[in-house]
């Protein structure tokens, strides 16, 4: 049977990708929470920890605000190794070089609010059903209709949950 492993208050998951999405830096609260070992995560693709719960829309939105150079809030219910599950929330940003390219991403995880886990499961759900009828563009769509319907945007939306 499939266990949540449930952050500690402390917990600071942090990582680093190149532009692909690969790994190039991992902090101790990742792999521990993620069961892996450094060797086995190091330039693999940050995907390894998707949880098949997540939908596919979350992810689009996530990549095409970073591509941007926007910063990114969200809930992500991530896979573990063993395929057990912890909530994270999320945050993550492209890092710039002098000229202002994007030369990577970097994602900082804490512990999430629990209340926010029972709406965000809703809501991921929701999505997953739209993506199975229409696609990520269906996903999308539903997505930017629950967001409009709380009358703000995706972050603030994603901060106030977890206030």
């Amino acid at each position: 049977m499939l266990k949540e492993k449930i952050l500690e208050s402390d917990t600071l998951i942090t990582s680093k990708t190149d532009l692909k999405g690969d790994i190039i830096y991992a902090n101790a609260d990742f792999l521990k929470y993620a069961g892996y070992k450094m060797e086995e995560i190091l330039y693999k693709p940050h995907n390894i920890v998707r949880h098949p719960d997540m939908p596919r829309t979350v992810f689009k939105c996530l990549w095409d605000y970073i591509q941007e150079g926007k910063e990114i809030f969200a809930f992500v219910k991530n896979k573990t190794k063993q395929n057990d599950y912890y909530w994270v929330f999320t945050n993550v940003t492209a890092s710039f070089d002098e000229q202002g390219n994007i030369i990577n991403y970097y994602s900082v995880r804490r512990k999430p609010k629990r209340e926010a886990i029972p709406i965000m499961e809703q809501v991921y759900k929701i999505l997953i059903e739209a993506e199975q009828k229409g696609g990520i563009k269906a996903g999308v769509e539903e997505l930017i209709k629950i967001v409009n319907s709380y009358g703000m945007s995706y972050n603030q939306l994603i901060l106030e949950l977890q206030k």
